[in-house]
Protein backbone atom coordinates (compact mmCIF):
# COMPACT_ATOMS: atom_id res chain seq x y z
CA UNK A 1 0.00 0.00 0.00
CA UNK A 2 1.74 3.13 -1.08
CA UNK A 3 1.82 5.82 1.97
CA UNK A 4 -0.19 8.61 2.47
CA UNK A 5 0.92 11.75 1.23
CA UNK A 6 1.13 14.94 3.89
CA UNK A 7 -1.80 17.23 3.69
CA UNK A 8 -0.92 20.37 2.99
CA UNK A 9 -4.06 23.54 2.99
CA UNK A 10 -3.19 27.20 2.14
CA UNK A 11 -6.07 30.14 3.77
CA UNK A 12 -6.44 33.26 3.12
CA UNK A 13 -7.95 35.96 5.85
CA UNK A 14 -7.37 39.64 5.46
CA UNK A 15 -4.51 40.34 3.10
CA UNK A 16 -4.07 40.91 -0.66
CA UNK A 17 -2.89 37.60 -1.22
CA UNK A 18 0.58 38.54 -2.39
CA UNK A 19 2.22 35.83 -0.20
CA UNK A 20 -0.13 33.06 -1.99
CA UNK A 21 0.90 34.33 -5.03
CA UNK A 22 5.03 34.30 -4.31
CA UNK A 23 3.94 30.55 -3.30
CA UNK A 24 2.61 30.18 -6.89
CA UNK A 25 5.51 31.99 -8.48
CA UNK A 26 7.79 29.17 -7.40
CA UNK A 27 7.03 26.96 -9.89
CA UNK A 28 9.22 25.00 -10.57
CA UNK A 29 10.48 24.62 -7.13
CA UNK A 30 6.70 23.91 -6.35
CA UNK A 31 6.67 21.22 -8.57
CA UNK A 32 9.89 19.43 -6.99
CA UNK A 33 7.64 19.38 -4.10
CA UNK A 34 4.31 18.59 -5.35
CA UNK A 35 5.01 14.52 -5.46
CA UNK A 36 5.37 14.40 -2.02
CA UNK A 37 2.46 16.00 -0.61
CA UNK A 38 -1.60 16.44 -1.51
CA UNK A 39 -2.36 20.23 -1.89
CA UNK A 40 -6.18 19.54 0.04
CA UNK A 41 -6.91 23.64 0.23
CA UNK A 42 -5.41 26.41 -1.83
CA UNK A 43 -8.45 28.29 -3.82
CA UNK A 44 -5.51 30.78 -5.38
CA UNK A 45 -4.42 27.73 -7.50
CA UNK A 46 -7.08 25.36 -7.37
CA UNK A 47 -11.24 24.77 -6.45
CA UNK A 48 -10.57 21.06 -5.28
CA UNK A 49 -10.71 20.35 -2.06
CA UNK A 50 -10.26 17.87 0.53
CA UNK A 51 -11.40 17.89 4.13
CA UNK A 52 -9.35 17.87 7.21
CA UNK A 53 -7.00 17.09 9.16
CA UNK A 54 -4.38 18.72 7.55
CA UNK A 55 -0.57 18.18 7.97
CA UNK A 56 0.49 21.48 7.75
CA UNK A 57 -2.14 24.60 7.20
CA UNK A 58 -0.32 28.12 5.86
CA UNK A 59 -2.63 31.06 6.94
CA UNK A 60 -2.33 34.08 5.20
CA UNK A 61 -3.96 37.49 6.30
CA UNK A 62 -4.87 38.97 9.78
CA UNK A 63 -8.16 38.76 11.58
CA UNK A 64 -10.54 41.47 11.05
CA UNK A 65 -14.11 40.10 11.94
CA UNK A 66 -15.75 37.65 14.75
CA UNK A 67 -16.32 35.23 11.75
CA UNK A 68 -12.56 35.26 10.15
CA UNK A 69 -11.31 34.59 14.16
CA UNK A 70 -13.98 31.50 14.23
CA UNK A 71 -12.78 29.97 11.26
CA UNK A 72 -9.11 30.45 12.33
CA UNK A 73 -10.19 28.77 15.38
CA UNK A 74 -11.47 25.49 13.46
CA UNK A 75 -8.21 25.74 11.04
CA UNK A 76 -6.45 25.07 14.35
CA UNK A 77 -8.42 22.11 15.55
CA UNK A 78 -7.77 20.21 12.34
CA UNK A 79 -4.30 20.98 11.44
CA UNK A 80 -1.10 19.28 13.24
CA UNK A 81 1.26 22.26 11.93
CA UNK A 82 -0.17 26.00 11.42
CA UNK A 83 2.45 28.38 10.13
CA UNK A 84 1.31 32.01 9.43
CA UNK A 85 2.49 33.45 6.74
CA UNK A 86 3.47 37.33 6.14
CA UNK A 87 3.28 40.76 7.73
CA UNK A 88 -0.63 40.61 7.89
CA UNK A 89 -0.57 37.13 9.45
CA UNK A 90 2.32 38.04 11.58
CA UNK A 91 1.79 41.65 12.41
CA UNK A 92 -1.08 42.97 11.51
CA UNK A 93 -0.66 44.23 7.97
CA UNK A 94 -1.30 47.55 6.63
CA UNK A 95 -5.10 47.19 7.92
CA UNK A 96 -3.95 47.01 11.74
CA UNK A 97 -3.71 51.13 11.66
CA UNK A 98 -7.30 51.28 12.45
CA UNK A 99 -6.57 49.96 15.75
CA UNK A 100 -6.91 52.37 18.33
CA UNK A 101 -8.88 54.10 15.96
CA UNK A 102 -12.92 55.13 15.83
CA UNK A 103 -13.57 52.01 13.20
CA UNK A 104 -17.22 53.07 13.76
CA UNK A 105 -16.37 56.22 12.78
CA UNK A 106 -15.02 54.97 9.42
CA UNK A 107 -17.48 52.51 8.53
CA UNK A 108 -20.22 55.15 8.53
CA UNK A 109 -18.35 57.47 6.41
CA UNK A 110 -17.25 54.65 3.87
CA UNK A 111 -20.27 52.58 3.57
CA UNK A 112 -23.44 54.02 2.08
CA UNK A 113 -25.00 50.98 4.47
CA UNK A 114 -22.79 50.67 7.71
CA UNK A 115 -25.54 48.45 9.13
CA UNK A 116 -24.36 45.62 6.64
CA UNK A 117 -20.43 46.25 7.91
CA UNK A 118 -19.41 43.43 10.32
CA UNK A 119 -16.12 44.05 11.41
CA UNK A 120 -13.98 43.88 14.75
CA UNK A 121 -12.52 47.15 15.98
CA UNK A 122 -8.72 45.48 15.67
CA UNK A 123 -6.86 43.75 12.71
CA UNK A 124 -4.55 41.54 14.40
CA UNK A 125 -2.34 38.95 13.50
CA UNK A 126 -3.08 34.84 13.86
CA UNK A 127 -0.88 34.58 17.18
CA UNK A 128 -3.67 36.41 18.93
CA UNK A 129 -6.02 34.27 18.07
CA UNK A 130 -4.53 30.44 17.91
CA UNK A 131 -0.86 28.79 18.43
CA UNK A 132 0.99 28.66 16.17
CA UNK A 133 4.10 26.38 14.89
CA UNK A 134 6.29 28.92 13.20
CA UNK A 135 5.64 32.10 11.60
CA UNK A 136 7.29 33.29 8.44
CA UNK A 137 7.96 37.12 7.95
CA UNK A 138 7.83 39.61 4.64
CA UNK A 139 5.29 42.13 2.76
CA UNK A 140 5.56 39.53 1.22
CA UNK A 141 7.32 36.50 2.12
CA UNK A 142 10.13 35.31 0.39
CA UNK A 143 9.20 32.31 -1.44
CA UNK A 144 13.08 30.36 -0.84
CA UNK A 145 11.97 30.81 2.71
CA UNK A 146 8.21 29.45 2.12
CA UNK A 147 9.95 26.53 0.50
CA UNK A 148 12.18 25.98 3.08
CA UNK A 149 9.69 25.94 6.10
CA UNK A 150 7.73 23.57 4.21
CA UNK A 151 9.85 21.55 2.97
CA UNK A 152 11.60 20.98 6.75
CA UNK A 153 8.36 20.42 8.84
CA UNK A 154 7.51 17.80 6.50
CA UNK A 155 10.98 16.26 6.71
CA UNK A 156 10.67 16.70 10.32
CA UNK A 157 13.25 18.95 10.95
CA UNK A 158 13.96 22.83 12.27
CA UNK A 159 13.62 25.21 9.48
CA UNK A 160 16.65 27.51 8.84
CA UNK A 161 15.45 30.83 8.94
CA UNK A 162 17.40 34.34 9.76
CA UNK A 163 16.57 35.98 12.29
CA UNK A 164 19.39 38.82 12.99
CA UNK A 165 18.79 42.24 11.51
CA UNK A 166 18.95 43.50 7.85
CA UNK A 167 22.48 45.64 9.01
CA UNK A 168 24.02 42.06 9.02
CA UNK A 169 22.35 41.39 5.55
CA UNK A 170 23.87 44.28 4.53
CA UNK A 171 27.22 43.84 5.69
CA UNK A 172 27.05 40.36 4.31
CA UNK A 173 26.48 41.52 1.17
CA UNK A 174 28.75 44.49 0.47
CA UNK A 175 25.91 47.48 0.58
CA UNK A 176 27.14 50.46 2.03
CA UNK A 177 24.65 51.12 4.89
CA UNK A 178 22.10 54.06 3.99
CA UNK A 179 22.26 56.07 7.26
CA UNK A 180 26.17 56.18 7.14
CA UNK A 181 27.08 57.13 3.80
CA UNK A 182 23.39 58.61 2.65
CA UNK A 183 21.94 59.99 6.10
CA UNK A 184 18.57 58.52 5.40
CA UNK A 185 16.34 57.07 7.68
CA UNK A 186 16.24 53.26 7.72
CA UNK A 187 14.63 50.45 9.55
CA UNK A 188 17.07 47.67 9.10
CA UNK A 189 18.42 47.64 12.87
CA UNK A 190 15.31 46.74 14.07
CA UNK A 191 14.46 44.96 11.47
CA UNK A 192 14.70 40.90 10.73
CA UNK A 193 16.54 39.94 7.39
CA UNK A 194 14.84 37.86 4.76
CA UNK A 195 14.32 39.98 1.65
CA UNK A 196 17.51 39.53 0.17
CA UNK A 197 18.68 43.18 0.97
CA UNK A 198 16.16 44.67 -1.70
CA UNK A 199 15.75 48.20 -0.46
CA UNK A 200 19.63 48.77 0.95
CA UNK A 201 20.79 47.64 -2.31
CA UNK A 202 18.72 50.24 -4.43
CA UNK A 203 20.56 53.30 -1.90
CA UNK A 204 16.82 53.29 -0.12
CA UNK A 205 16.23 52.79 3.61
CA UNK A 206 14.87 49.26 4.81
CA UNK A 207 10.58 50.45 5.41
CA UNK A 208 10.64 47.26 7.78
CA UNK A 209 8.82 44.75 5.41
CA UNK A 210 9.63 42.33 7.54
CA UNK A 211 9.14 43.43 10.99
CA UNK A 212 10.69 43.11 14.24
CA UNK A 213 14.22 41.50 14.82
CA UNK A 214 14.35 40.01 18.25
CA UNK A 215 14.75 42.58 20.89
CA UNK A 216 14.59 45.43 18.77
CA UNK A 217 16.04 48.80 19.85
CA UNK A 218 13.43 50.98 18.29
CA UNK A 219 13.52 53.69 21.10
CA UNK A 220 17.28 53.82 19.90
CA UNK A 221 16.76 54.17 16.40
CA UNK A 222 13.90 56.54 16.58
CA UNK A 223 15.49 58.38 18.57
CA UNK A 224 18.20 58.73 16.06
CA UNK A 225 15.95 59.73 13.35
CA UNK A 226 14.47 62.74 15.52
CA UNK A 227 18.24 63.60 16.37
CA UNK A 228 19.05 63.70 12.58
CA UNK A 229 16.22 65.85 11.30
CA UNK A 230 13.27 63.50 10.62
CA UNK A 231 9.60 64.71 12.06
CA UNK A 232 8.04 62.70 14.96
CA UNK A 233 5.38 62.31 12.61
CA UNK A 234 7.34 60.88 9.86
CA UNK A 235 9.28 58.81 12.38
CA UNK A 236 5.57 57.18 13.71
CA UNK A 237 4.91 56.60 10.12
CA UNK A 238 7.77 54.78 9.76
CA UNK A 239 6.75 51.84 12.45
CA UNK A 240 3.03 51.85 10.91
CA UNK A 241 3.29 50.16 8.00
CA UNK A 242 3.48 46.53 7.00
CA UNK A 243 3.81 45.28 10.17
CA UNK A 244 1.60 47.83 12.18
CA UNK A 245 0.28 45.67 15.34
CA UNK A 246 3.75 44.05 15.97
CA UNK A 247 4.37 45.15 19.38
CA UNK A 248 7.43 46.28 19.08
CA UNK A 249 6.50 48.30 16.36
CA UNK A 250 3.43 49.56 17.52
CA UNK A 251 4.57 50.42 21.13
CA UNK A 252 7.39 52.96 18.87
CA UNK A 253 4.72 54.36 17.00
CA UNK A 254 2.55 55.08 20.27
CA UNK A 255 5.69 56.87 21.51
CA UNK A 256 5.28 59.70 18.69
CA UNK A 257 1.44 59.95 18.67
CA UNK A 258 0.45 64.16 19.06
CA UNK A 259 -0.43 64.64 23.31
Amino acid sequence: MAARKPKLAVWKFSSCDGCQLNLLDCEDELLAIADSIEIAEFLEATRAQVRGPYDVSLVEGSISNDHDAERLRKIRKQSKLVIAIGACATGGGIQALRNGRDVDEFVRTVYAHPEFIDTLATSTPITDHIPVDFELRGCPVSKYQLLEVVSALLAGRQPRVPRHSECLECKMRGTVCVMVARGQPCLGPVTQAGCGNLCPSVERGCYGCFGPKESPNTASLADRFLATGSQRRRVREMFQSFNAAAPAFAKEAERHEPR
